[in-house]
């Protein structure tokens, strides 16, 4: 589905009429401009057109069709691909959605293909269109552009994981709390996740500001600045995978502390019960000649005796922290 389609001279936008074709051809035939198409869940017959129109490689088209790629910049001709990964934060369950955008970048085009519902591109045209400058720099400006946008949201990712990650250490060392060991290996699937989608961008921002892309060399500054960003995620992302590895071995420590203090109660029960119980064993042997038998007071001692020595067993092991 196209959302959207603009031709861009000197800054300022000219809306199109018609179609794709139509498009291309106004562009091509003003030099100092370029047409920026956006796409949402584009199928093979709509990609077609732009395929045709650009003179695409057909493994670049089939990603663009398909999705599901890594982060990375691939040449095709004179024109560079570029894929990125979008998050989004989902509140309700904690869980990190993750989608794609695509970008086919020309020295007169800008084409940008989205998948799934994370990162919408219409403010971030909204906000290029009001920066006249910028958008000067021509086509590789959508691409800035683009790649700034995906990297805030990270930042807003990572930041939002931070307070699961407090939430989860608070529940680890609350003794009422229950146990969060499922929650913390989600929660890490979700911090790998993560990884999988920002880390492979750094080298791909590395070879824009090395100057090794000569369609960005006008907007080197700019992608730098998105790299400073991105390091900062990277590492924090980095430093939240240590921090879950150390919550999880903090809670499993707790849970074996847990289980050794049951044990312990226990076993303390377990030898308190045992006073009555062996002594109640021993009148339980038939015996026939035991002097207490023929004295009134000999029970009423004996379940004192027990009494006593349960209590002070009690007292004892209370005392000691067993208890």
């Amino acid at each position: 589905m196209i959302v959207d389609k603009a031709i861009y001279a000197g800054g300022v936008r000219s809306d199109i009429d018609g179609d794709i074709s139509d498009a291309f051809d106004l562009a091509r035939a003003n030099g100092d401009c370029f047409l920026w198409i956006g796409l949402y869940e584009p199928d093979e017959e709509e990609f077609e057109l732009v395929k045709d129109e650009l003179r695409l490689h057909p493994l670049a088209a089939e990603d663009a069709v398909s999705a599901h790629q890594r982060p990375k910049m691939e040449r095709y001709d004179d024109t560079l691909f570029v894929v990125l990964k979008t998050l989004a934060y989902v509140d309700e369950t904690s869980d990190i959605e993750v989608g794609e955008i695509m970008v086919f970048l020309g020295s007169d085009f800008a084409v940008t293909v989205r998948h799934g519902a994370g990162n919408p591109l219409g403010p971030v045209r909204k906000r290029l269109e009001e920066d006249k400058d910028l958008l000067k720099h021509g086509a590789t400006a959508v691409l800035y552009a683009v790649c700034d946008e995906v990297v805030d949201r990270y930042g807003l990712v990572a930041h939002e994981v931070e307070v699961d990650i407090i939430g989860l250490e608070r529940a680890v060392f609350d003794p009422r709390a229950r146990d969060v060991t499922a929650d913390i290996y989600s929660l890490k699937r979700e911090v790998l996740e993560f990884r999988t989608a920002e880390d492979p961008l750094v080298p791909v921002l590395q070879e824009i500001v090395k100057g090794r892309v000569s369609e960005c060399a006008g907007t080197r500054e700019y992608f730098r600045d998105v790299l400073d960003h991105l390091l900062r995620v990277d590492a924090q992302v980095d430093a939240h995978n240590e921090l879950l590895n150390s919550v999880l071995n903090a809670h499993l420590a707790l849970l074996g502390k847990r289980q050794n203090e049951d044990m312990r109660k226990i076993s303390a029960w377990a030898a308190i019960i045992a006073v009555p119980t062996a002594i109640a064993g021993i009148y339980g042997m038939n015996f026939t000649h035991m002097p207490e038998l023929k004295w009134s007071w000999g029970y009423p001692v004996v379940l004192l005796v027990m009494a006593a020595v349960c209590v002070l067993l009690y007292l004892r092991l209370r005392k000691s922290g067993w208890l």
